[in-house]
């Protein structure tokens, strides 16, 4: 559905979409992906990776409306996958389902594909980034230092997509995460934050599947 009707009208409006995809075809026909130009001059109000994404798009598939829109709609879909996926792991295979489900159907995430706002692209990097932060503190985890790494590309990513705003986000949730469990200035957590020993110590925080809610609840009414 969401791929389908990103070839359907209107086409792109005159405000953002048209900024967007405009930038990106200057740097597509250009060559330089540095500098975001609109009319030849100089656009640094926003982080690149949008221009990016669908100047890429454009060289593979050419310049044409549905290109443009192709990067938030794939992102879209993605963000869905992971709801469903981060749910499953997190609660079960029921509670994922649900989550999925209510993502995909919800107007919201829809109308955000026919616009070029990168909100849905930053939603999926803060919500992998979330993911990879419990995945890579979980002590059954075989592979924690590639959720660590996954965690990192995400706050680039985010960077990239609304500046500082797609750090901050991420890293003032795992900071509030860790002050409602109990952890902030636990020995555990000053390992956690060590140079050289990131992610070393996976039992700093409980499962979120087995625990997050037990321990929440201790800190509030102990």
């Amino acid at each position: 559905m969401y791929l389908g009707c990103i070839v359907s009208p209107p086409s792109l409006m005159d405000d953002v979409d048209a900024v967007q995809a405009q930038i990106a075809r200057n740097m597509l026909t250009s060559g330089d992906w540095v500098t975001a130009r609109l009319d030849g001059v100089p656009y640094l109000e926003k982080a690149p990776l949008i221009y990016w994404a669908i100047a890429v798009c454009y060289k593979i598939l050419g310049v044409h409306d549905w290109v443009a829109r192709l990067p938030v709609a794939l992102s879209a879909i993605a963000l869905c996958w992971l709801t469903a996926a981060f749910g499953i792991w997190a609660f079960g295979e029921r509670a994922g389902f649900y989550a999925g489900l209510c993502m995909s159907t919800g107007v919201g995430l829809f109308l955000f594909t026919r616009v070029q706002i990168p909100d849905v692209m930053l939603a999926l990097a803060v919500a992998l980034a979330l993911w990879a932060f419990l995945r890579a503190l979980d002590e059954q985890e075989p592979h924690p230092r590639r959720w660590a790494f996954v965690l990192a590309a995400c706050l680039g990513v985010g960077l990239l997509l609304k500046s500082m705003v797609g750090v901050l986000f991420p890293v003032a949730a795992g900071a509030i995460y860790l002050f409602l469990t109990g952890q902030m200035f636990s020995a555990k957590a000053a390992s956690f934050q060590r140079p050289g020993n990131c992610y070393s110590d996976r039992g700093a925080l409980a499962h979120p599947r087995h625990s997050t809610k037990s321990t929440l609840l201790r800190s509030h009414f102990a």
